[in-house]
Formats: structure tokens, C-alpha cells, sequence
């Protein structure tokens, strides 16, 4: 920026010191405007990586509780398929083992199942770990972090998107700064104010995307 304004500064015998000074103000809100710029973009990046990495951390633990459930599950109908060996034979004593032998939780599920009277009951559910009350251990977590995590990465894409606006700003400022920056060498006065005024127009252009652009994040 400094050198730009040196060169205006040398020409300014031979073109209106106005113009000198618009461009030198134009300059310094380029300046101030694209570090902003660079910053936010840099937030914002920063925001969507740690964002994105709570999304896989999540997702990891998601599927880490999906998995006890599933060996829940299978141990759960393990111990049912021994009540129900022990049921058809009629052994009463293996049936009294077998309950004891019955998680908590899968006990209230079982009791359920009981009651829609399943050895006569022909639309009874097939087993207890069909029944509503059947909630093994992991699985509602599993859906809660899933969810969670589609949340994570939804924020994490979002402020991708506002990192990529704010570094698209960036290019038409520096595209600005190349208009202000050549102005000076044309010694048609015309062509100068022509240049300064399409680096202006530029320059508003990115003020009000800026403007329109989110924040970039405190933390």
C-alpha cells in the first residue's frame, strides 16, 4: 500500500492532487477492508474445521453405541432363548434361572411381551425384544449422537461457505487495488478517473457483501 501511494505521490505533478487523494483514500479502505476480510475468512475456516471434527468425533461414538447395542442385543436373546428351552420342556427350575439371569431392562420388556398372551395369542409379537419397552442399552444414545453430529457438520459446511464468500470478497478487493494501483501510470487524465471509478464501484460492491456477510466467530 505504502509504495502505491509513493508512486501517486510522484505523479502528482502532472495530475490533480485530488484525484491523488481519492486514490490514496481508496487505497487505505482497500487495506483496512481485505484485512478484515482475511480475517473473518480465516475464523471462519478455523470454525468449520473444529465444527467438522466434532461431526467425526461423534459419528465415531455413534456407531461405538450402536455396536453395544447390538451385542446387548444378542446377549439379551440369548438368555431368552434359554427361558424359552427351558419353558417348552417344562423344566421349572431352568425357567426360574433363566428369568434371574434376564438384564433389568430387558425383564420389563419381557413382562410386557407376557401379557399380550404370546402362546395363544396369534398377533402377539414375536418376542420381547419386539415389544415398545425394549430399549437396549446404546441404542437411543446412538440416535442422539447421530443426530447431533448431522447437526455438527451442517455448521461446519455453513461456515465453510462464509470462509469461501469472505476470500471471494478478498479477490475483488485485490482487483481493486491492481485498478487503483495502474491508474496512476495512464497519462490520460480520463482514462485515470475511468479506472478509479470502476476500482470504487468494486470497492462498494465488496463493502456491501461484507456488510451482508455473518460475523466471523468470538471463540
Amino acid at each position: 500500500m505504502g509504495k502505491e501511494i509513493g508512486e501517486h505521490a510522484k505523479h502528482a505533478g502532472s495530475h490533480s492532487t485530488r484525484i491523488t487523494v481519492v486514490e490514496a483514500i481508496v487505497l487505505s479502505a482497500v487495506a483496512i477492508i481485505t484485512a478484515w476480510s482475511g480475517y473473518s475468512a480465516a475464523k471462519w475456516a478455523t470454525d468449520s474445521s473444529l465444527e467438522l471434527a466434532k461431526a467425526s468425533a461423534m459419528h465415531t461414538k455413534a456407531s461405538r453405541a450402536y455396536e453395544e447395542s447390538l451385542i446387548i442385543r444378542a446377549g439379551d436373546a440369548t438368555t431368552f432363548n434359554a427361558w424359552f428351552g427351558a419353558y417348552v420342556t417344562g423344566r421349572k427350575q431352568a425357567i426360574a434361572v433363566a428369568e434371574r439371569r434376564f438384564r433389568p431392562q430387558f425383564k420389563v420388556a419381557f413382562d410386557a411381551w407376557l401379557k399380550t398372551d404370546p402362546f395363544t395369542n396369534r398377533h402377539a409379537p414375536p418376542g420381547p425384544e419386539a415389544m415398545p419397552e425394549y430399549h437396549p442399552t446404546g441404542e437411543a444414545e446412538s440416535v442422539r449422537l447421530d443426530a447431533s453430529a448431522d447437526h455438527e457438520y451442517k455448521v461446519g459446511e455453513h461456515s465453510a461457505g462464509v470462509g469461501d464468500d469472505y476470500v471471494r470478497t478478498t479477490v475483488i478487493l485485490a482487483s481493486v487495488l491492481f485498478l487503483i494501483g495502474i491508474s496512476s501510470h495512464f497519462p490520460v487524465r480520463a482514462a485515470r478517473i475511468a479506472l478509479i471509478s470502476v476500482g470504487v464501484g468494486l470497492l462498494v460492491f465488496a463493502v456491501v457483501l461484507v456488510a451482508l456477510l455473518p460475523r466471523p466467530p468470538l471463540n
